[in-house]
């Protein structure tokens, strides 16, 4: 009797302790933050921070991207249009970069905008481990968070979420 009253306690418990802990990686987000001179992407519902994630851009993050090959992240607001599971850099989701300003910005300028800006995974390549690498900035202009946590935002961007990436 003893025992089989702590299995009826282990069964409710413990469903509730696992689904609290991944409760936040499975809220859907309305809009994702990024702040380019802190490193930093929050993702958010309801005006309130989910959660926050260190990140790693292009060799050059400081600026508005303004043409294929710069090595900067974009600035302003746009949209997680798409997302790519067999992407080369384990998932992504695309940034809907360049936008009508930017394709404006770069036909008087007289220069190409660039595109295909994504969040993704890690670079399978590398040798440093997921922690270290993010201590770099390694993209062309994407946005890198681990793959731990890419598996993370792929439950919690929908497409058509509206993500600033500020200076």
């Amino acid at each position: 009797m003893h025992l089989r009253y702590w299995f009826f306690i282990l069964s409710i418990v413990c469903p509730f302790t696992a689904s609290a802990s991944s409760a936040q990686s499975h809220t859907k987000v309305d809009l994702v933050i990024v702040n380019k001179s802190e490193s930093r992407m929050s993702v958010m519902r309801d005006g309130k921070v989910i959660k926050t994630y260190v990140i790693a851009m292009g060799d050059a993050p400081k600026g508005h991207k303004l043409r294929e090959g710069d090595q900067r992240t974009p600035q302003g607001r746009y949209v997680l249009d798409y997302k790519k599971s067999d992407s080369a850099f384990y998932r992504s989701i695309h940034i809907s970069y360049p936008n009508d300003e930017d394709k404006l910005r770069a036909q008087a300028l007289g220069i190409s905008p660039g595109g295909m800006i994504m969040i993704h995974g890690q670079n399978p390549r590398s040798s440093l481990s997921p922690e270290e690498a993010q201590k770099y900035n390694w993209t062309n202009g994407c946005i890198a968070v681990t793959n731990k946590e890419m598996d993370e935002l792929w439950r919690m961007i929908d497409e058509g979420t509206p993500i600033e990436i500020w200076p």
